[in-house]
């Protein structure tokens, strides 16, 4: 099996030690720090010293450099040199290896400004670094794609532990100490749980399929079997499979008796997103469906329909994708035969069911009707037309791996999203215009909707002018929000959101692959 070397993690463990002289970025990220950006917006340099960072990559600073010079705006290019290290900068909290087995790699990868490791987020926050992992001449010895591995086994180990969970504690490698989540104290969690090992426990179909995400992006890069051989990866993928199996449990039986939930969750709260209705057990759903239920969003708000449309989708996608590792593994005698084939089958099943239940007619501009995508659906007939800024989205559909940007139900679905009559968290003002969400409520925006905006579109100008807002809206901070008020881009949330800040700088990398007329623009 390929591992990293001695010399390669000591090199890793005295790159995420920092030194006690390091500020907490917490509050670093909130003040301006010089040099500023030579343009009319003066942007703050946010990184922190590299003695201070949690990772460092010569690769990365390479990328930088590179991609900068090729930025003629100069806000533009000092927000892209702060926020695609961010991760590594700041969010790489430890990097080892097991107990149990030295050559198994850990990473624990937190959010930014919360100090607890999200599937979901840490999927995201290392995707924006995948095509220098799948560059690197010798990416599966290389310290990136040790990462990778660490933050899989991580994944892998956590899934095992509590595979209904989306948010765990450090390992106790780490030596870290479990942070507290005081929201979740009152807690009342079918299965239960082990505070000292999980955060948070809200069950949300796109943690499985991040693990799932992550897996297909390493394999795509490296095509190192070997890794996917050892440890607990095939046991973590089984225990996704019949997780989201038991999840398409319906609410009623034959005999229309409430059937039991695999899962339930109760918080004592004053917002209604944080809980479950009918006492945890959520909104009803019809059965023989063939689509997955999800209680909680990628926001981790509590869906209203449980059958949440985009995670659906990403899921089937990603189980797609993981099921050529499985059939390779199977092909080597090391996965057990017939895996593959169900998890293709449960991928396929997810997709009819998505055509036959997830498509919904709607009013079109011109008086009669036309056919989208819903945001959730329950099966018997009810739908909530929206959607949210988190990812997954239905805007962000063709970065599932779910269907191309061309697809005429997707255009239309997205046209809808982005009209002011069309999505009630479409936020518009003269700040900036996006798609927010309930998490932080009416009149906020989101600029990861902004940067998905501009990953899916074509349109030359669309894109110029949501990078305006993007660029204009930081506040002077020069580090992306969770969210930006449409009319004072002076009130915002989250100084430190490393998930938004790396899909900003892969947004940028796109654009120089694929438009870098755009990037030769000026924003001022």
């Amino acid at each position: 099996m390929r591992r990293t070397t001695s010399a390669v993690l000591l090199s890793i463990l005295a790159d995420t030690a920092l030194s006690q002289s390091c500020p907490d970025y917490s509050s670093y990220a909130q003040q301006r720090h010089e040099p500023y950006s030579s343009g009319k917006y003066a942007l703050s340099y946010q990184r922190p010293s590299p003695s201070c960072r949690t990772f460092n990559s010569s690769l990365i600073e390479s990328t930088i450099a590179n991609i900068s010079a090729a930025i003629a705006d100069p806000d533009l290019a000092r927000l892209f040199e702060n926020a695609y290290p961010n991760t590594l900068d700041t969010a790489i909290k430890w990097h080892g290896t097991a107990a149990s087995n030295p050559a198994e790699e850990l990473t624990f990868i937190i959010t930014g400004d919360i100090d607890a490791m999200w599937l979901r987020d840490s999927t995201n926050q290392l995707q924006s670094y995948a095509p220098l992992l799948a560059a690197s001449a010798a990416s599966a010895d290389s310290p990136l794609a040790s990462l990778y591995r660490g933050a899989i086994n991580l994944q892998g180990r956590y899934l095992l532990t509590a595979p209904f969970c989306n948010s765990f504690q450090a390992p106790p490698e780490s030596g870290i100490a479990p942070a507290h989540n005081s929201a979740a104290d009152s807690d009342r969690v079918v299965p239960g749980y082990d505070h000292s090992q999980v955060f948070e426990c809200k069950y949300e179909l796109d943690s499985l399929a991040s693990f799932l995400e992550l897996s297909a992006s390493y394999w795509g890069a490296t095509k190192d079997l070997d890794f996917f051989a050892g440890f607990h990866w095939i046991s973590a993928v089984q225990a996704v499979l019949a997780t989201a199996q038991a999840m398409t449990t319906p609410t009623y039986g034959d005999d229309g008796g409430v059937l039991r939930s695999p899962y339930t969750f109760i918080r004592d709260t004053t917002r209604a997103t944080e809980t479950l209705a009918n006492d945890g057990l959520g909104s009803p759903v019809a059965r023989g469906t063939g689509l997955v239920r999800s209680a909680f969003r990628p926001s981790d708000d509590s869906t209203i329909f449980q059958f949440l449309v985009p995670a659906n989708m990403m899921f089937a996608g990603f189980l797609g994708k993981a099921a050529e590792i499985v059939a390779a593994l199977e092909g080597k005698g090391k996965a057990p035969g017939g895996l593959s084939k169900e998890m293709k089958s449960f991928a396929g099943d997810i997709r009819a069911a998505i055509t036959r239940h997830g498509v919904v007619s709607v009013a079109g501009a011109d008086g009669g009707t036309e056919t989208v995508y819903a945001y959730e659906v329950d099966g018997f007939g009810s739908a909530n037309v929206m959607d949210d800024a988190n990812i997954p989205s239905l805007l962000s559909a063709p970065l599932l791996g779910y269907l191309d940007r061309d697809d005429p139900l997707y255009r239309r679905t997205r046209e809808r999203i982005l009209g002011q009559n069309g999505n009630p968290y479409f936020m518009r003002g003269p700040a900036i215009n996006a798609v927010g969400g309930p998490h932080v409520g009416p009149g906020m925006a989101w600029p990861m909707a902004s940067i998905v905006r501009i990953l899916t579109s074509d349109d030359d100008k669309e894109i110029a002018d949501t990078l305006k807002d993007l660029v204009s809206t930081t506040d002077g901070l020069g580090l992306i929000h969770e969210s930006i008020n449409t009319f004072n881009p002076s009130r915002w949330t989250r100084q430190w959101f490393s998930w938004a800040n790396g899909l900003f700088g892969q947004m940028i990398i796109d654009l120089h692959a694929r438009k870098p007329e755009i990037l030769k623009k000026s924003f001022q």
